[in-house]
């Protein structure tokens, strides 16, 4: 098992959630709600308005998102998916673990963090990193910028 740390499209409630919930395509349990350790540019990019996290640490915001423990299968399914190596790249990252839902968001006095893989993209037009910064991501959110899924594309 891998541990896998979504903050797009594949959290609950967003459009691709269902892909995680498919077992044709693997497992995933969801693990919790975590926001990464170091900031990095979340920004909705693109013809299709994508969200995509930036290969710049320490540029940005921390983002909020999910923790999934997927297996195998799963996370050679989600390398498809999101398009990996081209589109974006798996990497590891340092995830801060939050509390569980309804609890404060304050951090505790020592983060538990964890290592987690993330979709991220190294190679993007420059004018991406000017585009506003998220620190969570909502397909339907103030931002105005709708998800379109692939299925109309």
């Amino acid at each position: 098992m891998a541990d896998v740390f979504v903050y797009g499209t594949l959290k609950r409630g967003q459009p691709n959630h269902k892909v995680l919930l498919d077992a044709t395509n693997g497992c995933a349990t969801f693990r919790g709600r975590g926001r990464t350790a170091e900031p990095f540019p979340l920004v909705i990019a693109g013809e299709h308005n994508i969200p995509r996290l930036l290969n710049l640490p320490g540029r940005g915001r921390r983002v909020f998102g999910e923790i999934y423990a997927v297996d195998e299968q799963m996370l050679r399914f989600l390398d498809e998916f999101e398009g990996c190596p081209d589109l974006y790249q798996r990497v590891r990252v340092s995830v801060a673990v939050l509390e569980p839902e309804g609890a404060p968001e304050e951090p505790p006095a020592a983060e538990r963090r964890l290592q987690c893989f993330v979709y991220i993209t190294a190679t993007y037009p420059p004018e991406w990193a000017q585009l506003p910064h998220l620190d969570s991501y909502d397909s339907q959110g103030a931002h105005g910028l709708p998800y379109n899924p692939r299925e109309n594309r």
